[in-house]
């Protein structure tokens, strides 16, 4: 019955040979991956001409990039999937250490691009947003805390969870970066959840968010002026939000055409926060509601597959992935579409960026290794056995 509850421990995995890997592996999430990636591509050949001539480099110079990001980033993914649940959960709690050291020293050594906000380490030839990697491996290191303390005599998993939660949010508060911080706080808020919490304690958990929002709203000058030009009814047509907005409705169904699109010339932003709009001016909404629809089906596959779990840091871990994954998508389109205030914030293996797209490898291969088949890893195989 306590195995029921608590969650079975993982089974043994090897984690040797690529026949057992391939059988067990959510072979159709990996193609919808590669499915992303490659329309990232076509809209990079669309979006970042412009932005490269203009800078003095070649016309497809970040088109040569995100390939090179994308072997990179796609090579993680499937490097990561092939470990062992105990492979997997050490690579991620290093991997968060390592990762809260480095954002605890952006302060000092780190640049801010001129963007206002110091979330960046320059190596002259690249940057690393070290942001992008603490939200897969810190789900994983919630997930495992907050099981751990569902055993006998365990440490306060929980509270140590919740602690480095605060820790980092209030880190990416300082740099100021809400949009992450608010990543961190849903997939924490989640694990918490499924892990048993009780529901008085997420309400509280909630007010504070709410309390928190309002005070950000009341005291930073740039909040304010977002959120203020979210609730305006007139959109200002020479802000970022302004061009989208124009690009999406020009689009229509099927697009102006490949190549024929103007937002790309006037949208700093258009081969990153908003490339959305791109595919919705150049290849029209039928194209942009395919690329929604591969978001749900990674989202939601994860989800079904993750209830037939019986290990709870394993269900635990696969809903954290699942959440940073959705609600990262989520919020890039809101913001493109004015459902949700001005936030910068990358497309998941469809926006440029190297830290994005190496980020978003190992999200989904960490993701990839919670939803793989396991012998004995059905509920409903203990279920059966007792009706």
């Amino acid at each position: 019955m306590t195995e029921m509850v608590f969650g079975a421990r993982a089974p043994e995995e090897d984690g040797s040979g690529l026949m057992d890997w391939w059988r067990s592996v959510d072979r159709l999430s990996i193609a919808a991956v590669f499915a992303l990636f490659l329309i990232g591509m076509l809209l990079a050949l669309a979006a970042s001409p412009p932005l490269a001539l203009d800078q003095g480099k070649p016309r497809f110079f970040y088109v040569e990039r995100q390939a090179i990001y994308g072997v990179i980033g796609l090579g993680s993914m499937l490097f990561v999937s092939t470990l062992s649940v105990k492979a997997a959960r050490r690579l991620a709690v290093l991997g968060f250490l390592a990762a809260l050291l480095a954002l605890s020293l952006l302060p000092w050594f780190g640049t801010d691009y001129g963007k206002g906000a110091i979330r960046w380490y320059s190596f002259g030839l690249g940057s690393i947003q070290p942001s992008e990697f603490i939200k897969p491996v810190f789900a994983v290191a919630a997930a495992w805390l907050v099981a751990a303390s569902t055993d006998i005599a365990a440490p306060p998993g929980r509270a140590i969870s919740f602690a480095f939660a605060a820790t980092v949010v209030g880190i990416l508060v300082m740099q100021p970066d809400y949009g992450q911080a608010a990543l961190i706080v849903a997939s924490w808020t989640i694990i918490f959840f499924v892990g048993g919490a009780p529901i008085k304690l997420i309400i509280t958990l909630g007010a504070l968010v709410v309390g928190g929002g309002l005070l950000a709203y009341n005291t930073v000058e740039h909040v304010a002026k977002r959120i203020d030009g979210f609730l305006t009814a007139e959109v200002d047509p020479l802000t970022q939000i302004g061009y989208a907005t124009s690009a999406i409705q020009d689009g229509g169904w099927f697009g102006v055409g490949i190549g024929r699109g103007s937002v790309k010339w006037t949208l700093p932003d258009a081969h990153t926060d908003f490339i959305i709009a791109v595919a919705a001016e150049e290849f029209g909404l039928i194209f942009t509601l395919i690329i929604i629809a591969l978001f749900m089906f990674l989202t939601m596959r994860a989800l079904l597959r993750l209830r037939r779990e019986r290990d709870m840091f394993i269900r635990l871990a696969g809903v954290g992935l699942a959440t940073v994954l959705g609600a990262q998508s989520l919020i890039n389109l809101g913001v493109a579409v004015r459902l949700l205030p001005a936030k910068g914030m990358t497309l998941p293996f469809v926006s440029y960026g190297g830290s994005s797209l190496l980020a978003a490898g190992i999200m989904m291969g960490l993701l990839l290794v919670m939803t793989r088949k396991r012998v004995q890893g059905d509920m409903t195989d203990i279920l059966g056995g007792r009706i």
